[in-house]
């Protein structure tokens, strides 16, 4: 498989006081991590696609240890995430679909064996396109007050034969989540969902 060329990374933070409500006693934080990367798949429809998800693998444990740094250093203050791919123009969606594995089973092993599967979303877009990467708690899908999501896009990615590589990491629920449903305090642990 071709080998992964990077253009270029940026990490972003985002701390978040209140939404209109009282002034939360520890803001939430919300971090990403942006990778583009040329897309060897560009221009041309290729059958076997998915052993270049092997060569992602390294690139998705970096933006994962990357995204804990951001947030402190303590993987113990992580408490949602989320991942995310813009394809450019000359690709498919299908090109998003190879960040599943590398990087939904980087932030996993990252942060100590998380048992959620890792919210995911993709499309198909140029330069400037801005991607919603939805957010889950990391050890249950279900937990209600954790279902977030964080804006990405860089203004000049990705260019056509480019894919935008997104992983996000929150350290906790909305600031002023209220809408009931299962609580992180009871996370049974057993299933990725309750």
């Amino acid at each position: 498989m071709p080998d992964v060329r990077l253009r270029k990374k940026l990490i972003a933070v985002e701390e978040i006081f209140h939404e209109g409500g009282p002034v939360s006693r520890v803001p939430l934080r919300r971090a990403a991590a942006l990778a583009v990367i040329h897309n060897p798949f560009a221009g041309v429809y290729v059958e076997e696609i998915a052993e270049f998800m092997d060569d992602l693998k390294p690139l998705g444990l970096d933006l994962a240890n990357s995204l804990v740094s951001a947030l402190g250093g303590n993987i113990k203050s992580v408490e949602g995430y989320g991942k995310g791919a813009i394809v450019g123009s000359s690709g498919e969606l299908e090109h998003g679909a190879l960040w599943h594995v590398p990087g939904g089973y980087a932030m996993r092993e990252v942060l100590g064996g998380a048992k959620a599967i890792v919210a995911s979303t993709k499309k198909v877009g140029g330069p400037g396109t801005r991607l919603d990467v939805p957010v889950t708690h990391i050890n249950a899908s279900y937990v209600r007050s954790h279902f977030d999501a964080m804006e990405v896009g860089l203004a000049d990615a990705p260019r056509a034969d480019e894919i935008l590589l997104a992983l996000v990491m929150t350290t906790g629920p909305r600031v002023h989540a209220r809408v009931g449903g299962l609580k992180a305090s009871e996370i049974n642990g057993e299933d990725g969902l309750r």
